[in-house]
């Protein structure tokens, strides 16, 4: 008997020790990537959910509901874009026909991955917002702060100011098997959290939404177009690899969850395609996988940090490789190699024909595309490169785009108040003559606006005219300066007119 209370006190005692010990050594809960956040809150209570090939849904359904919330924006859209039938931007979102400059009111949806708060959504129900506003499960109403937004996959992470959220378990898209029974939960058309049943048709689709929505041009470059008569060219570095579901997706599931039947979050529905603007079967979702790196990047950096190989291809098919006059008609066929780019410095030649990705067969854009899309600068990664007739494995190092700052941005981290820099913009005083036309007192005008800080996220027009700065009024960048500190909860607000319109921006 005494033997029997000795093991009993030296395992309490050993399981009082680990939990000490894992208390003292945990992870700093704000440092946590959320993908570690993920893995330490599921890693104890793993779903007991019926397999991926039960047609009884009730139990995934019962879990991913209550992390999927409403999203309510106000937003000023400067781009004039017209709809077609692959438009996610309306189709998706609502709306049709050339945008307005006026602000106004769309919906969408969104994930919440982190129980403190950090949303994934679609980039095109976030952008140009002034106001983002989260419809959580049990009714609340939050604001939210724009985090990280990337027209190239069509992500953006948001982030509410609350605590012991519901959440979703993130999966692995890639191991989701066309077939596959899934789930898509969102808002659509105006209604309440609303579950929908299809299968995975299809995997890797390209449609081409993002590349033909970055051609669009902005309201000032459409202007500049009736003028001159001229558009600028733009680089497409979109990504589309999409999850293909007949599970029916509407306007307003924008940026909801698609999900298998365990109820783990496998892609971000994103677009449909359709005729007639609703559901004719067939939806498009983000792979959560490549989601991830996208998401952890916003967290991180504000910003996505990408990295490139540094050259351009066609996939090649029957007839391209009849042109071409050369037998293969599988893998990606190199027309131009950047100089000084990382292909370029691994030995990639025009004409070389990608056929592997770290040993993995490729076949079509979005293969590559995509496993690229989740590695960094710095990053390497062995192509399999078919020339003259031979295969050839090539070591390439990824290069970044220069032209984007990786330093977080401070608005994204801390609550403050935003600084000068993080504006991203230049400004002069307002003249006595544009105090007169808009009637006002006093003023600051926006001279530039600087890619990838918050300034250009919202959508600030240039020539805007601001007003005020968290309630004081600006007549100078040193009035600005001085105004930014001053934010409450982390807010700043900015009010401003362009236009005979009047607009408030709060991040």
């Amino acid at each position: 008997m005494k033997r029997i209370g000795l093991i009993v006190l030296a395992a309490f005692i050993g399981g009082a020790a680990s939990i000490g010990a894992y208390k003292f050594l945990e992870p700093n809960d704000a440092e946590m990537s959320i993908s570690e956040k993920q893995q330490v809150l599921f890693a104890n209570n793993p779903l007991k959910v019926s397999s991926t090939g039960s047609v009884d849904f009730v139990q995934a359904a019962a879990i991913v509901s209550p992390a999927v919330v409403h999203i309510r924006t106000t937003f000023s859209s400067s781009g004039s874009k017209e709809g077609s039938p692959l438009d996610m931007m309306e189709e998706l979102f609502g709306g049709g026909g050339r945008r307005s400059r006026a602000p106004r009111a769309a919906s969408g949806s969104g994930v919440i991955l982190t129980p403190d708060g950090y949303i994934v959504t679609n980039n095109h129900v976030v952008e140009n917002s002034q106001k983002v506003e989260v419809v959580l499960s049990d009714r609340r109403k939050v604001i939210a702060k724009v985090i990280g937004t990337d027209p190239n996959t069509d992500l953006a992470l948001i982030k509410v100011e609350a605590t012991d959220l519901p959440i979703i378990k993130i999966g692995n898209s890639d191991q989701v098997q066309v077939g596959e029974w899934v789930l898509a939960v969102g808002f659509p058309l105006d209604l309440q959290t609303t579950v929908t049943a299809g299968i995975v048709s299809a995997k890797a689709r390209s449609i081409g939404i993002l590349a033909r929505q970055q051609q669009q041009p902005t309201q000032d470059e459409y202007e500049e177009y009736q003028r001159t008569g001229k558009l600028p060219s733009r680089t497409n570095n979109s990504i589309e690899s999409y999850i293909q579901t007949d599970a029916a997706i509407n306007p307003g599931n924008s940026g909801g969850a698609l999900v298998n039947a365990n109820g783990e979050l496998i892609g971000i529905n994103a677009a449909i395609a359709s005729q007639s603007g609703t559901n004719e079967g067939y939806g498009f979702a983000i792979p959560i996988n490549l989601a991830k790196k996208i998401l952890e990047d916003f967290k991180k950096y504000g910003v996505v940090k990408r990295g490139y190989i540094g050259v351009t291809f066609v996939p090649l098919d029957a007839d391209y490789a009849q042109q071409l006059k050369i037998n293969d008609i599988n893998g990606l066929y190199v027309n131009e190699v950047m100089p000084n780019g990382g292909g370029a410095a691994a030995g990639i030649k025009k004409g070389d024909i990608i056929k592997k990705v770290d040993g993995i067969l490729i076949y079509d854009s979005p293969d590559l595309q995509e496993k690229i899309g989740r590695m960094s600068p710095g990053d390497k990664v062995k192509l399999t490169v078919l020339r003259d007739g031979q295969l050839k494995d090539l070591n390439v190092t990824l290069k970044g785009d220069k032209s984007v700052n990786v330093t977080k941005p401070e608005v994204a981290a801390k609550s403050t108040g935003a600084t000068i820099s993080q504006l991203g913009a230049t400004f002069a005083p307002a003249s006595e003559a544009m105090k007169t036309k808009f009637g006002v007192k006093s003023g600051v005008l926006v001279t530039g606006i600087e890619k990838g800080k918050v300034f250009d996220s919202l959508d600030v027009p240039r020539g805007m005219l601001i007003l005020t700065v968290n309630g004081r009024a600006v007549n100078s960048v040193k009035d600005i300066e001085d105004a930014l500190p001053t934010s409450k909860n982390g807010m700043t607000t900015i009010s401003g007119i362009a236009e005979n319109q009047k607009f408030t921006f709060s991040f």
